[in-house]
């Protein structure tokens, strides 16, 4: 499925690239599929084997009013190819595509307790320098770290975490 996703998004970004279009197609894309997300109705008669191809085009042309052509064309070509499901990673691919094309990198900052932002803007600076990419930062709390912080910088996870440190102990001790 991942391929399908890789393909179908792929070629959507080159069409909305071609045409200038990333960031319109890009938000158009994510509101569809939060949409589908948020009412399980929606998905299932988009998912759904029972409905006809011709009846989810109608339900679509009915549904979704103002979207650029190239997203309208690109739907119906999902549900022609019955391939509706994979919207989800359809979108997640397209984001990365997007975010590469912007050099935009997402960091994510969790620790045991809430830092101040001046900690969390100097992590987000010193990232933004080594990678020369745009840092788009967030932070969260999650208490069960017990300390330290996990950095998530795109796909990759450094976990500098209290939690992941005593975890690491009792594999060696369990191994010993």
């Amino acid at each position: 499925m991942e391929e399908i996703a890789e393909v179908y998004a792929r070629s959507l970004f080159e069409v909305a690239k071609e045409h200038d279009l990333l960031d319109e197609v890009r938000e158009q894309l994510g509101q569809f599929a939060d949409a589908l997300d948020e009412r399980r109705q929606l998905a299932l008669f988009f998912f759904s084997p029972y409905f006809s191809t011709e009846e989810k085009k109608q339900g679509l042309q009915r549904g979704v009013q103002g979207a650029e052509p190239i997203l309208m064309n690109f739907l119906e070509a999902l549900l022609e190819r019955h391939r509706m499901p994979a919207i989800f990673r359809i979108r997640a691919r397209f984001q990365s595509l997007w975010d590469e094309e912007n050099e935009q990198l997402p960091v994510q900052v969790t620790s045991a307790v809430e830092l101040d932002s001046a900690t969390v803007d100097s992590v987000g600076e010193r990232i933004g320098q080594e990678t020369g990419m745009h840092v788009e930062l967030s932070s969260t709390v999650d208490p069960e770290i017990l300390g330290g912080i996990v950095l998530r910088v795109g796909n990759f996870i450094l976990d500098a975490s209290i939690r992941n440190r005593l975890e690491q102990l009792r594999k060696q001790v369990a191994q010993a």
